[in-house]
């Protein structure tokens, strides 16, 4: 992991054509590490979540181009400076909430405190660093109605899901100020995930713990902690579609 977090720190400091295909041997081997651990990581979940178990998912299913699409976007640059692996049911052009890992250089660490809880600002792309989350984003509104109807008569168990996934906080920097009008009739204190724009819960963690000699098993046993989280969310989404 480090001989990749390294190669990124010098990409985010020559993000240019001309210096990647300069270093582009350096590139495919740190490109071959980082499949051979997304494709460690699979098995790994593959073994207590059966939802990935049964999708058979193979590396390309589950990691990015390092190339950026500039075409509609005001930064040029060519490259990501980011990998991330995103392992869920299908594969990550499925809707389906998952597994994400995202390694990136920090510029310093946005959060110390891996255990905070509450109200958090920024999105999880844009904190920069190392981080591990579970769910998905950009909901369809059909797929937020399909969860919220599922919290409004169950949100006891998505509460104690929560809380089973110790070191990760929900993603709240982008919540409605109030509970739809249709889900008041909902007890207050499952009213905070109502008003949710996105169900994902994040844990960011340091370059210590991804390039530790027991990254993969630590990563492994983080996410299985969110598993029981994402049957639910899950579920919901399956909802959503079925009724099309």
């Amino acid at each position: 992991m480090k001989a990749i977090l390294d190669f990124l720190a010098e990409l985010s400091q020559n993000n240019s054509r001309e210096w990647f295909n300069a270093n582009k041997e350096k590139y495919l081997q740190v490109r071959e590490k980082f499949e051979t651990f997304a494709q460690q990581l699979i098995g790994k979940i593959a073994g207590w979540d059966e939802d990935i178990a049964n999708s058979n998912l193979q590396v390309k299913d589950c990691t990015y181009r390092i190339y950026r699409d500039t075409r509609f976007s005001k930064n040029k640059e060519p490259y990501k400076t980011h990998m991330g692996i995103f392992i869920c049911k299908g594969g990550k052009k499925s809707p389906n909430a998952g597994y994400y890992l995202h390694l990136e250089p920090p510029a310093q660490d946005a959060f110390p405190d891996n255990g905070q809880q509450g109200v958090h600002t920024q999105t999880p792309l844009s904190m920069g660093g190392c981080f591990i989350i579970a769910g998905t984003y950009r909901y369809e509104s059909k797929v937020l109605r399909s969860i919220r109807d599922e919290i409004s008569v169950n949100g006891d168990s998505f509460l104690e899901a929560i809380q089973e996934a110790e070191g990760f906080y929900p993603e709240e920097s982008d919540m409605l100020r109030k509970v739809p009008a249709e889900f008041s009739f909902a007890p207050d204190k499952w009213h905070r995930l109502l008003r949710y724009r996105t169900f994902a819960l994040i844990k960011p963690v340091g370059t210590d713990y991804v390039c530790s000699g027991n990254a993969l098993d630590n990563i492994a046993a983080d996410f299985k902690k969110c598993s029981n989280y994402l049957k639910k969310v899950n579920m919901a989404i399956e909802y959503a579609y079925e009724e099309d």
